[in-house]
């Protein structure tokens, strides 16, 4: 995310238990190749000082390369950093538990991980051309958090998402959507409208929807970093299951 600053927190959207629980989405750095110089940008839910959060690294520059050596169908995971696996080892995002998966499975799919952490609607959209020249089969696009953390306008985070929908889906990529939620500080008309997001674009666009990526992850003992927003190693092996449920009727054997 190209910010100085931002809050910390994590919860989930469209589940009432969570609703009063903060929300953690991807915002800051990655302890892998993929994104290394970063602070959290987002904490525990009831965190509401600032973090610094240097601008993140690009992801590994031979990405390319092995995506172009491997030919079978490319799956990718296009967000920012609970996709780029901020604060784990390289091998252990959800991307890569995801790949593990589908190969147990005997689904032949490729999975490149596009996550950067930081990363807003708006670098999201800036990179689009990066992740359509892959030509990838299936897009799971994870953006939000840190629109909805900076309290940017909810029309514009909205309009973000969908062009970058619209855009994977006019490459000819299926696309499926996960959602994140607000800590509730923001505002109860802010969070509404923002929570109320997602579902609408899934609706618009026809795309399958999981409302909150850390289901099943956030509050759960071991799971989560210190920071309570970012998954640790075997919280992003749960992320992975949840994500594998959201794409698997779109995907073929």
């Amino acid at each position: 995310m190209r910010q100085a600053r931002v809050t910390p927190s994590l919860s989930g959207i469209g589940f009432v238990a969570l609703a009063c629980l903060a929300a953690g989405l991807a915002l800051t750095g990655c302890k892998d190749a993929r994104s290394h110089a970063e602070a959290p940008s987002t904490a525990s839910p009831t965190a509401s000082t600032p973090a610094p959060n240097p601008q993140p690294a690009s992801p590994a520059p031979d990405s390319a390369t092995a995506t172009a050596a491997d030919t079978r169908p490319l799956l990718v995971c296009f967000g920012d950093s609970l996709t780029a696996g901020y604060g784990t080892d390289l091998g252990e995002s959800y991307p890569d538990d995801l790949q593990k998966l589908l190969d147990a499975h005997g689904y032949k799919y490729h999975v490149l991980n596009e996550g950067i952490s930081g990363n807003t609607t708006k670098d999201g959209l800036e990179r689009i051309q990066r992740v359509i020249a892959h030509h990838p089969q299936l897009v799971v696009v994870e953006f939000g958090g840190n629109d909805g953390l900076r309290g940017l306008p909810i029309e514009q985070t909205e309009a973000n998402l969908s062009n970058i929908i619209q855009q994977l889906q006019k490459s000819g990529a299926k696309v499926a959507l996960a959602g994140i939620t607000l800590p509730p500080d923001y505002g109860q008309d802010y969070i509404r409208k923002f929570d109320a997001m997602y579902p609408a674009l899934a609706k618009k666009y026809h795309v399958r929807l999981l409302p909150f990526l850390l289901k099943n992850v956030y509050g759960m003992p071991g799971d989560m970093q210190d920071d309570a927003t970012h998954a640790t190693a075997r919280g992003n092996m749960q992320i992975a299951l949840n994500v594998e449920a959201l794409v698997q009727p779109l995907l073929n054997h």
